[in-house]
């Protein structure tokens, strides 16, 4: 009732006075949260990680949207008013607007709202939760919740945690919990144990806890994963990229979509193992990050074509030709599936376009790594309520590049790198687009890189293209992304604004770490001026000096 929680009101402001600051705290203000934080580093916190964060909440809230409609309850934004439907298209068809009025015709007699505590609502952890920022966000801003169990392994942070609750009035939804994060989940595996959430934002490599977190979610439950380790699945290190997530990264043009395939694979196969799959949602490559969300379900005979959903990669070192192997067959056979191996390799010896030979990577996921009406949905939301979120512009232009990447298409060309191969200049994109149009098959850009093309265009397409096609520019080549200039790339918000220094066990931050920053960006450790420059021997020639005579003479 409205009295309850004006009284749950009253008392979370109470709650909040009777906390105060320690010394040397700060607080640090995001969304509708205020967390004390130490000056110390003591407890990792990244501010520009506030897209991630807003992101998880839009995309908790649309998924117990969902379940919990199945439960009988509806659930209540603030700000939200009715639903519409946000379609990228210029007419929206008439029937999926019959069914969206349709859908919300009948409403649950049961209301869940933010910050109350919902007798059937989702469990959710968060394994690493550091300061508990984004589990206070969680109990402040996604309605829905019956618990939130913020876990970090250091008890400083675990102290922080629990004062971050009371601080913010959630101490009835928001549990601490110093334990080993995998330890945990492996205790929770139980079938009336499980989480309807699990979210994991590690420092670095989440694949040390991905196979406790399979186990520890619910039948349908969400896993939401961080990774940042990028420079190890961009193909820096594509040896320790496979003992962690069984993959082999490569060096590509498109090796940030390949970092989100590889997550997934590595999903897929540790679920395979306890006879579950995983169900992409949604997968975000962004800054130096990457961000998945895959619903778990369990079924045997579902987890026979994990097989066929993975393929690996045959990339020419020398044009950046690819093509894929799947790495299983599965073919109808009347009401059965019949699973055969698969055949290849499809490409030969050397490349067909250049003579160069091949790199093989992967394997890697190669089903799709979106689910769109989940994707259009929580556009929707987002877009419908733009001031619930400080990123809420570039969720909207990121999401809705998200819905117009073609589906069934894995990775991408990049323009600049294959005009770079005949070495003639780059085309624009939109002539670039409206040639593969024209040549009859379909082509999209991606969120994971500003100049990416994603097309069905086989490589010999594409080089028929690049030498000689006709470029004359389509109205259908500019996406409607694009047209409405929406925020779909961030711009660096602040000097030396990536991932920040790791939180130090017994705290303290080093006085000149923005001074070591500088020294290890530059070329030579100390800088040198253009007057010491000249005082520096030619390396191309040698000083000599003859014995016959008083003068020195430059030889080459």
């Amino acid at each position: 009732t409205e009295a309850g929680r004006k009284q749950t009101r009253r008392n979370q402001l109470y709650k909040t006075s009777a906390v105060g600051l320690l010394p040397g705290e700060t607080v640090v203000k995001e969304g509708k949260a205020a967390i004390l934080f130490p000056s110390a580093n003591v407890v990792f916190y990244n501010p520009v990680q506030e897209f991630n964060r807003d992101l998880t909440c839009a995309v908790i809230t649309e998924f117990a949207r969902e379940l919990l409609a199945q439960r009988g309850v509806k659930v209540v934004v603030p700000g939200e008013t009715e639903r519409v439907v946000v379609s990228l298209s210029e007419e929206m068809n008439e029937a999926d607007v019959k069914t969206e009025e349709k859908n919300g015709a009948e409403e649950p007699a049961v209301t869940a709202t933010v910050g109350e505590k919902c007798e059937h609502g989702l469990r959710v952890l968060e394994g690493l939760a550091a300061s508990g920022l984004r589990s206070v966000r969680f109990a402040l801003e996604v309605p829905g919740l019956q618990s939130v169990t913020a876990n970090d392994f250091s008890t400083k942070a675990a102290a922080l945690i629990a004062r971050n609750a009371q601080y913010n009035g959630v101490s009835h939804l928001l549990q601490a919990s110093c334990k080993d994060a995998s330890m945990l989940m492996y205790e929770m595996r139980g079938k009336n144990a499980r989480y309807d959430v699990i979210d994991l934002d590690p420092y670095g490599s989440p694949s040390c806890f991905l196979d406790a977190a399979v186990q520890a979610v619910s039948e349908g439950g969400l896993l939401c994963i961080t990774c940042t380790d990028m420079a190890v699945m961009a193909g820096n290190s594509g040896e320790t990229c496979y003992s962690k997530y069984g993959s082999v990264s490569i060096k590509s043009r498109y090796c940030h979509e390949m970092a989100l395939r590889i997550i997934l694979h590595s999903l897929d196969q540790r679920a395979a193992v306890y006879q579950r799959y995983i169900q992409p949602l949604l997968s975000v490559s962004v800054d130096f990050y990457i961000r998945v969300f895959v619903r778990v379900f369990t079924g045997q005979a579902t987890v026979k074509n994990s097989a066929s959903k993975q393929a690996l990669i045959y990339n020419c070192v020398g044009c950046g030709s690819f093509h894929l192997q799947r790495m299983g067959k599965r073919r109808s056979n009347g009401k059965n599936m019949k699973y055969s191996a698969a055949t290849g390799p499809p490409v030969g010896p050397e490349c067909e376009h250049c003579g160069q030979s091949h790199q093989l990577g992967g394997p890697i996921w190669a089903e799709p790594i979106h689910d769109l009406p989940f994707v259009q949905k929580v556009l929707s939301a987002v877009s419908g309520n733009p001031s619930r979120f400080g990123t809420s512009k570039r969720i909207e232009g990121v999401l809705s590049m998200v819905t117009e990447e073609l589906e069934d298409v894995p990775l991408y060309y990049t323009v600049d790198s294959l005009s770079s191969t005949i070495h003639c200049n780059t085309p624009p994109l939109l002539q670039f687009r409206s040639a593969l149009l024209h040549a009859g098959y379909s082509v999209s850009l991606s969120h994971a890189c500003k100049n990416a093309i994603k097309t069905d265009a086989p490589p010999a397409a594409i080089w028929d293209i690049i030498l000689e096609a006709c470029f004359t520019v389509r109205e259908d080549a500019n996406p409607q992304s694009r047209k409405r200039h929406l925020t779909r790339f961030q711009e660096n918000p602040q000097a030396f604004w990536g991932p920040k220094a790791r939180a130090k066990a017994g705290g303290g931050i080093s006085t000149d770490l923005q001074d070591k920053r500088k020294k290890f960006q530059n070329k030579r450790k100390n800088q040198v001026t253009d007057s010491q420059l000249k005082s520096f021997p030619c390396k191309r020639f040698k000083e000599v000096t003859l014995p016959c005579c008083c003068f020195s003479l430059l030889e080459k």
